[in-house]
């Protein structure tokens, strides 16, 4: 969106994704229409203007949104000169910083950018015959886009506030503020085994079946058993969880569900309890790390936790500190007449070895108890 401050637009309709002087295709036009609901009008300088903002300022909400520099294009329309109105008016309301404007520009455009990639390429592979003979792919979009916009645009504002619902409940249960931004959580990775001598031997669109079951499977498995899936890497996943408890459960039925699948390789998944930031969504530090780490080392369907993880389990009762304990602690609950404690888990001590960039550590499996 970067311009001179000359504010002279150049009235071509060309496309701000394109380099100057190619032709914009008409159907891409037709459909861009379509979707935004407005027409361009507006070079960059007159939408900042229009909107009482800098071009400064406008330009860095549409570079955090993903979008490339348009020069002088009058390619903004008067959509895009509310989004700018909207954002300076929480800045100058003082409800957001102007960095905390950017981040939210940033975060929605990464998101959603994705969901956008995703939803078109679905839905075209999902066509398999056009309504009229002789049409191609690129004239039958247009009418599908037609009849699904309103739909699907109901449908994420819908999901987007049981979200932000759920994220709200979360930061309300946080014990004081400073859990809002650094809390403790179990966050694990489960990773597919040989997934790189895998992309050798499989073709391309049968290796992409593969991933999109495994992700679709984590992120049902994870959600049904109150988890949160933060992000997907191909053959990895990384989840959390508010407690050890629920995150075991997670990383156990993962691994069944993946062993009962001829067609998925093996699975190995490596967790840790402790502080974690947060930020835009994503979970970053030395949690985050040594979870990755165990992964990395865990046996092939198997699940590898740390000291904290393990310490946390046995101190809500969810697993012994050893089997001798849970002997112990049942023949005594035999002679005073009472139930014998109920463990999920189990919890095995593995040696102890050095982590690159995290010293020694000693892992712990993670099985279910029978």
């Amino acid at each position: 969106m970067t311009v001179d401050d000359s504010g002279s637009g150049t009235g071509a309709q060309a496309d701000p994704e394109k380099p100057e002087g190619e032709t914009e295709d008409p159907l891409a036009l037709r459909l861009e229409g379509l979707i935004l609901g407005a027409e361009r009008r507006y070079t960059p300088f007159q939408a900042a203007r229009s909107a009482g903002v800098s071009v400064e300022l406008a330009t860095r909400f549409w570079r955090a949104m993903g979008f490339a520099d348009i020069g002088q294009a009058k390619a903004l329309t008067e959509a895009d000169v509310l989004a700018l109105r909207r954002l300076s008016g929480l800045v100058e309301a003082g409800l957001l910083s102007e960095a905390m404007a950017v981040q939210v520009a940033r975060s929605t455009g990464q998101t959603t950018a994705r969901l956008a990639e995703w939803q078109i390429d679905s839905f075209l592979e999902g066509l398999t015959e056009p309504p009229e003979p002789g049409m191609t792919r690129t004239e039958v979009t247009y009418p599908l886009i037609e009849l699904l916009l309103p739909e699907l645009e109901e449908f994420l504002v819908y999901v987007w506030r049981r979200q932000l619902a759920a994220a709200t409940g979360r930061v309300v249960q946080a014990g004081d503020d400073e859990e809002m931004v650094d809390r403790r959580l179990a966050v694990g990775f489960a990773d597919l085994v040989g997934f790189t001598r895998l992309t050798r031997r499989m073709e391309e669109e049968e290796l992409g079946e593969l991933v999109e079951a495994f992700e679709t499977t984590a992120a049902d498995l994870v959600a049904a058993h109150g988890g949160r899936l933060i992000k997907t890497l191909g053959d990895e996943v990384l989840f959390a969880a508010d407690d050890a408890g629920t995150a075991g459960e997670i990383a156990l039925r993962l691994i069944e569900t993946m062993s009962n699948d001829e067609t998925m390789p093996e699975l190995r998944v490596g967790m840790a309890f402790g502080t974690v930031t947060t930020r835009m969504g994503d979970v970053f530090g030395t949690t985050v790390n040594l979870a990755s780490r165990l992964t990395s080392i865990a046996p092939r369907d198997a699940v590898l936790v740390d000291g904290a993880f393990a310490e946390e389990l046995v101190r809500t009762a969810e697993a012994p500190a050893s089997e001798a304990e849970a002997t112990a602690a049942a023949e005594k609950a035999e002679q005073d007449g009472e139930a014998a404690p109920s463990y999920r888990f189990a919890l095995q001590p593995m040696w102890q070895r050095p982590v690159r960039g995290l010293g020694v550590v000693e892992p712990w499996t993670l099985t279910r108890r029978t």
